[in-house]
């Protein structure tokens, strides 16, 4: 099929005018970790989701970050545990398959999230064009710099497909500006304290810095605490379009996130399980939209996650 491209406002208001839901329908939700404020926000999706469709959840978030026994042990978890279906990220795209395999023989069906898995069967995936969102953030952030001067890139996992299709989005972005040096890339894996911490580090060795991409708000956050201590300045842009980040392009600190709208993920996830479980059309693939979030068009992207309401389930329909 065909795949779908969609762009909902975060301001969609929220109900259920479809089909009676059976009683005690419960939705097991993983995600990576707790410390990114990504998954975060896909929980506050999933929640405000699922209370307007009248479904129960279990979240399912590993201790240790991104850590493929516990995850690996939370879905066998979940296989006991029966719930109706399962709304998986998985911490790692290849590993988690066999568990993934396990659930698929348990009958349990399973909605991917994010990260597409390398195996296993999903009734639909849902996520963000990340190669999209890598080339326009790389685009607005060289063209910030007026198209010349040196930057330095944060990687993410490596490995993990967000980060290569990120990555790759952004050098290629590089390749309209050959006035632009690339002075290094280095790997930051989408934490905010190892960003800052690598962000030392290249500071000591590159005197001159004119613009940083990183390849989540998370670390991109690192790289301005890391510059704000050194009394260093240059252009910093992220992705995933946190809150965190609007506050800081607010305050003249960043200049941009692209946004993978986390928040809308969550919804769109869980609505779409939901309706799969009801025996309502699924697209099998949903994605949401890049947009580029700066000082122009702020506004009418600050507004918490946590007064967000998704759309309704009868609005996300196959096409």
């Amino acid at each position: 099929m065909k795949k779908a491209v969609v762009l909902i406002s975060m301001l969609t208001v929220a109900g259920f005018a479809g089909p009676a839901f059976a009683a005690d329908e419960t939705i097991a939700v993983f995600t990576k970790n707790q410390t990114n404020p990504f998954f975060e926000s896909v929980r506050v999706g999933t929640a405000n989701a699922a209370k307007a469709v009248g479904v129960k959840l279990i979240q399912y978030v590993p201790i240790k970050p991104d850590s493929i026994p516990e995850q690996t042990s939370q879905v066998e978890d979940a296989i006991v545990k029966k719930p109706n279906a399962l709304l998986f990220i998985p911490v790692d795209y290849k590993a988690m398959v066999p568990a993934i395999e396990k659930v698929n023989a348990a009958g349990i069906p399973v909605t991917g999230l994010t990260d597409r898995l390398a195996g296993g069967q999903v009734v639909s995936f849902i996520g963000a064009e990340d190669y999209r969102l890598g080339l326009e953030t790389g685009q607005s952030l060289l063209k910030a710099m007026g198209g010349k001067g040196n930057v330095v890139a944060l990687e993410g996992v490596k490995g993990s497909i967000s980060n290569t299709d990120r990555m790759k989005g952004f050098n290629d972005a590089l390749k309209d500006f050959p006035n632009v040096k690339l002075l290094t890339t280095q790997p930051a894996n989408y934490q905010r304290l190892q960003a800052l911490q690598v962000m030392e580090n290249i500071m000591q060795t590159h005197p001159q810095i004119d613009g940083v991409y990183t390849a989540n708000d998370a670390m991109a956050t690192g790289a301005v605490e890391a510059m704000a201590a050194a009394n260093r300045k240059a252009f910093v842009v992220g992705i995933n379009g946190s809150q965190e980040a609007i506050d800081l392009i607010k305050a003249g600190k960043m200049h941009a996130t692209g946004s993978s709208d986390p928040f809308m993920q969550g919804c769109l996830g869980l609505l779409t399980t939901v309706r799969a479980l009801r025996k309502m059309p699924v697209q099998k693939e949903l994605m949401v939209t890049p947009v580029i979030i700066d000082s122009s068009n702020l506004k009418q992207y600050d507004v918490p996650v946590t007064s967000r309401v998704c759309p309704k389930i009868e609005d996300v329909a196959a096409k």
